[in-house]
């Protein structure tokens, strides 16, 4: 690859990597060319690039970003997934994909600038997706409104009742 073909392949990657939320370092060694069009396929539906360069380019790439904190992971052959929006569903997908290939290794990963170690990617690969927290959020926000609702119901029923058994009493 020329020189120009090489500033712009870092130019390129340094607009994706400083627009990125999370980024998750990994070593594809010894998969199959359908193995990896099978992980960027399922990188895809959560919406993360996953894309194979060199620890050159990255690295330079990745200067004055919140990827720079991976420059120490740079050895040997190198896949970069690039998450934008919630780094849940990635961590999710490349921690599945490891359990089932062997020959997959994930590395590393950033998280807005810091530095996750493997035991954090798996963290984060177990929390439930952000729509699953929102809706736990808002189930949790809408409970006291309907708990009041449920009292406040439970007054008038509860005086038609004492009523009712006043007027028993009476026939009775």
């Amino acid at each position: 690859m020329k020189r120009e073909g090489k500033s712009q392949v870092v130019s390129e990657i340094a607009q994706k990597l400083s627009s990125c939320q999370a980024a998750f370092l990994a070593d594809y060694r010894g998969l199959t060319v359908e193995q990896v069009n099978t992980l960027r396929g399922e990188l895809k539906k959560v919406g993360v690039e996953y894309r194979v360069v060199k620890n050159t380019l990255l690295r330079l790439a990745a200067k004055d970003t919140d990827v720079e904190c991976l420059s120490e992971y740079l050895q040997g052959p190198n896949a970069i997934a690039l998450a934008e929006g919630d780094p849940v569903g990635p961590a999710k997908v490349l921690t599945e994909f490891a359990k089932s290939n062997k020959a997959f290794e994930l590395r590393a990963a950033q998280l807005n600038g810091k530095l996750l170690t493997l035991e954090d990617v798996q963290a984060l690969a177990e929390l439930p997706s952000k729509e699953v927290l929102l809706a736990k959020m808002l189930g949790s926000i809408n409970a006291p409104v309907s708990n009041f609702v449920g009292v406040l119901a439970a007054v008038p029923r509860t005086f038609v009742q004492v009523l009712a058994a006043i007027q028993q009493q009476k026939e009775g």
